[in-house]
């Protein structure tokens, strides 16, 4: 028997991973209702599965795992940005990843990641083989395509899909957009709602009129706001894949994001790669995604060669092949 967390299911991006790879695949679920990432969730989760035995494998498409377990599992760590980003990270969250993660590393019978970059920073920060971590992947779903309706904004826009954290590095991108040799009349488009840190931000730079937040988008209404957008400007400091650049690519979107982490492997050569730290190449891509039909051109015919090798059925072969 397989066991399988579907509590990870959801409409974000360990959400959208969880969904695809368990879709069609047959597995017991946990029988919890708290969410995976609650504290106490490892005790939760080995009283759950206190009946499995040694024939047994449980599946977590997310960080978790049963804190004892006769039964093997297997999880998914999509990134180390807890580790690697104070701005993300709590002592009791530094605690919990030195003590339960690293010890739930040792005992996986396999760890599965999204990238290669992950796969590695896994191995170091673990100390585990690196065979033991395998790469499955993340795709882009059909619905993502340049043909289709759009957001149906009434300015032309530049988007970054983005959610407040600061690794996302949104104050260097505002900075940037006011520094971009470019129409007046665009737009710097966040998904998500403002806090008061970052509209003070925006005000000090006298952005109020030109920077807007659209609220949480419906997973479907996505590819229109992708779509609507001259360009997406996603300059993070950190990512363990980045699933915004592929889908801005498959909707014929042009990209700008960062020389650093697991960005250039997943661009693959076909965005605009900056230094995240530095506000004048964001502002330089920025202009350059706006104002030069030739980089508009070949950052759209890349992205959608790109964008098109990255699908959730193999991402869902690869997992449901390593669990079998």
């Amino acid at each position: 028997m397989i066991y399988a967390d579907q509590r990870w299911i959801g409409n974000h991006g360990i959400g959208r991973f969880a969904r695809e790879v368990l879709a069609g695949f047959e597995y017991a679920p946990i029988p919890l209702e708290t969410h995976p990432a609650a504290p106490l969730d490892a005790w939760r989760l080995a009283q759950a599965l206190r009946k499995a035995s040694s024939k047994d494998l449980f599946f977590s498409p997310g960080y978790n795992t049963p804190l004892f377990s006769a039964c093997p599992f297997v999880f998914t760590t999509h990134d180390l940005s807890h580790v690697y980003c104070p701005e993300n990270t709590s002592p009791a969250i530094q605690f919990y990843y030195a003590t339960v993660m690293k010890r739930a590393c040792r005992r996986a019978l396999k760890i599965f990641t999204v990238s290669e970059f992950t796969r590695s920073q896994i191995a170091e920060w673990s100390g585990v083989n690196k065979e033991k971590v395998f790469n499955v992947s993340c795709g882009v779903d059909p619905a993502y395509r340049p043909e289709g309706n759009v957001y149906g904004l009434p300015y032309p826009y530049l988007v970054c899909v983005s959610n407040r954290k600061r690794h996302k590095n949104e104050f260097r991108t505002v900075e940037a957009f006011g520094r971009a040799n470019i129409d007046k009349n665009i737009h710097l488009v966040f998904t998500g709602k403002p806090t008061k840190e970052l509209s003070a931000r925006i005000e000090s730079h006298g952005l109020k009129s030109r920077i807007d937040f659209v609220g949480v988008v419906p997973e479907e209404r996505l590819p229109a706001l992708y779509r609507g957008a001259m360009g997406l400007i996603f300059a993070s400091l950190y990512e363990g894949f980045g699933l915004p650049l592929l889908e801005a690519m498959a909707c014929g979107t042009p990209v700008v994001t960062s020389n650093v982490t697991a960005m250039p492997e997943i661009a693959g050569g076909a965005a605009m790669l900056v230094d995240p730290r530095s506000v004048d190449e964001i502002a330089h891509a920025t202009t350059l995604v706006v104002t030069d039909s030739n980089v508009r051109r070949q950052l759209r015919e890349t992205g959608l060669t790109r964008a098109a090798q990255f699908t959730w059925e193999s991402t869902s072969t690869r997992v449901h092949r390593l669990l079998q």
